[in-house]
């Protein structure tokens, strides 16, 4: 494991603030202080900053936030915009969220404080499940992207405006259902089970279907059930079972 990446790991520095200490020589490993940011670390080492010995965590935390829309998924923003830092406890301030929802987006966020927990959930394929609301008629060529899957060359529309990818390869949606339509609006129910970077709003914006609402409300076996908006609470203790069965069958480190 990369230095910076122990570090943030086992404290409350981020890689970044790692960085600065490894270059102004307060990091050692094994009683030799280090410079070299691509230094990595081997099981047994002892890693200290300033006299104070890193110790590897072995607890963590986890919570699920029912994120409103118009709040960003960020530590803070160059316009002054909201972030669900400025809801959460000030305590909460040094979790990572697992994945995101954008500033128009609402419902299950769950946050961290154990990074490489946040990492291997991201990337894993645990079901997504999502409420829409869509502008227009669902085509059948949209059903059958949903049941196929497909690449997109352009999958830009949906995507924030100074978005860099371009493409996008788009799993089949593992269930959904069309809940009603009317008024030239369609509601449904799908469940995914990969979180790409505003993947719903893209996948329904490459048919010109504009996603109005979209509401999270389950990630595997975590749901918001009656948790209210602007609301918070730790996981319970069969969510914490389940969380580390998964970690161990992943041989997740934390």
């Amino acid at each position: 494991m990369r230095i910076n990446k122990f570090i943030s790991h086992n404290t409350n520095y981020s890689r970044r603030e790692a960085d600065e200490l490894i270059k102004t020589g307060r990091v050692s490993i094994n009683g030799r202080i280090i410079s070299d940011l691509s230094t990595d670390i081997k099981d047994g080492d002892k890693v200290r900053i300033g006299s104070r010995l890193v110790k590897l965590k072995k607890e963590f935390s986890v919570i699920l936030y029912n994120k409103p829309k118009g709040e960003l998924v960020t530590k803070r923003d160059d316009r002054g915009r909201r972030t669900i830092y400025d809801s959460l406890p000030r305590g909460f301030s040094k979790f990572i969220s697992i994945g995101r929802l954008d500033f128009a987006s609402e419902g299950l966020l769950l946050l961290t404080d154990a990074p490489a927990i946040a990492q291997a959930l991201m990337d894993s394929d645990i079901e997504r499940e999502y409420y829409l609301k869509i502008k227009g008629n669902i085509t059948e060529q949209a059903i059958n992207a949903m049941r196929e899957g497909f690449f997109a060359k352009d999958a830009t529309k949906g995507a924030h405006a100074k978005t860099k990818q371009i493409s996008m390869e788009f799993k089949p949606f593992l269930a959904y259902r069309i809940i009603s339509q009317s008024g030239g609006y369609t509601r449904l129910k799908v469940i995914i089970n990969e979180g790409q970077n505003r993947e719903l709003r893209r996948f329904f914006g490459y048919f010109d279907l504009e996603v109005m609402d979209l509401k999270r409300v389950s990630f595997g076996r975590v749901s918001l059930d009656q948790l209210g908006e602007g609301k918070w609470r730790y996981f319970t203790n069969s969510e914490y079972d389940d969380l580390r069965d998964f970690l161990k069958q992943n041989k997740v480190r934390y």
